[in-house]
């Protein structure tokens, strides 16, 4: 009697029921993917601009180098896939539009300007949850912000687009 009562104990606690199996699925999956060599990385081209201002350069370190620069800082979630895959492209777009340490004279500051006159840089989601909050900018720091890319780089667009 004993014997039976240890065996179905046994078989209910071993039995895969469709949550336990979809559960461990989800598991096994997220943790493999986080073997996908897909992070940030940072080149060590350090080649900026002659800033117009330190003022201009700090508010730009501020607002823009996470995404537009060669010194990404990434918080220990933003490590995890898939959210790690989103960041990434996301710094890699921005990289490709601007990257001010690969800056080449040329590349104008029209339309990073732009961007961060028509509040779409740096975009609100940055901040969100209290993020990033040294990117969040008074009207009159975009405006100066605005003024010294513009002061640096050019008044043009450099024919790469751009971004704040």
């Amino acid at each position: 009697m004993l014997r039976d009562l240890g065996s179905q104990r046994l078989r209910l606690a071993v039995k895969l029921t469709p949550v336990r199996l979809v559960v461990g699925v989800i598991v096994v999956v997220f943790v493999a993917i986080q073997l996908i060599p897909n992070r940030i990385t940072n080149p060590p081209t350090r080649h900026e601009p002659p800033w117009n201002s330190p003022q201009t350069r700090q508010l730009a370190v501020a607002a823009c180098f996470n995404c537009h620069s060669n010194q990404t800082r990434t918080y220990w979630f933003e490590k995890v896939a898939p959210l790690s895959w989103w960041i990434k492209g996301h710094v890699d777009d921005g990289r490709r539009r601007l990257n001010f340490d690969a800056w080449q004279p040329g590349q104008g500051g029209g339309r990073a300007a732009r961007t961060v006159l028509d509040g779409s840089m740096p975009p609100g989601y940055y901040t969100w949850f209290g993020l990033h909050s040294e990117a969040k900018l008074t009207a009159q720091q975009k405006q100066q912000l605005a003024q010294g890319l513009e002061a640096t780089l050019g008044p043009g667009d450099g024919g790469r687009g751009g971004g704040g």
